[in-house]
């Protein structure tokens, strides 16, 4: 399935419906395409969703820096969108995503990759690279 960006005039519609909170922001779940693997949770803005909804390619916003961020611009590991949708409240938005590489920033498929177990926090997955290869520097 190739993305097909909406109609400028629907673009604008669909925007309009979103319910961003008072920061301006909606919450976007990345979840792979074809196999239902929940990847990463993120934030994005009305600016960050029109351009994922332009482009085809996801961009976020970066509560830490303040700013948009798109995914994999430092990193690579880039997410072509294949459909966007709303919930039913207009509050969080389900983005479902061809994920290059890894979603998440500590080498892993994705950021989901512990578990709540009767005696702790248990690790479900190792990095699939180094977070050092991944950013050219070393990443906390």
């Amino acid at each position: 399935m190739t993305y097909t960006p909406p109609a400028p005039v629907a673009l604008e519609t669909m925007l309009d419906a979103v319910s961003f909170d008072a920061s301006g922001l909606i919450a976007a779940i990345a979840q792979q395409h074809d196999t239902g693997e929940v990847l990463m949770i993120a934030w994005m803005t009305r600016e960050a969703l029109q351009e994922t909804l332009q482009t085809g390619r996801v961009c976020y916003y970066s509560r830490s820096r303040k700013k948009l961020w798109r995914k994999g611009e430092t990193s690579g590991q880039v997410q072509h969108l294949h459909e966007a949708r709303l919930d039913c409240d207009a509050d969080a938005v389900l983005l479902l995503v061809n994920q290059i590489g890894v979603a998440c920033h500590t080498g892993r498929r994705s950021c989901f990759y512990r578990a709540f177990e009767q005696d702790g926090l248990v690790e479900l997955t190792k990095p699939e690279i180094d977070p050092n290869q991944l950013y050219g520097h070393m990443h906390s």
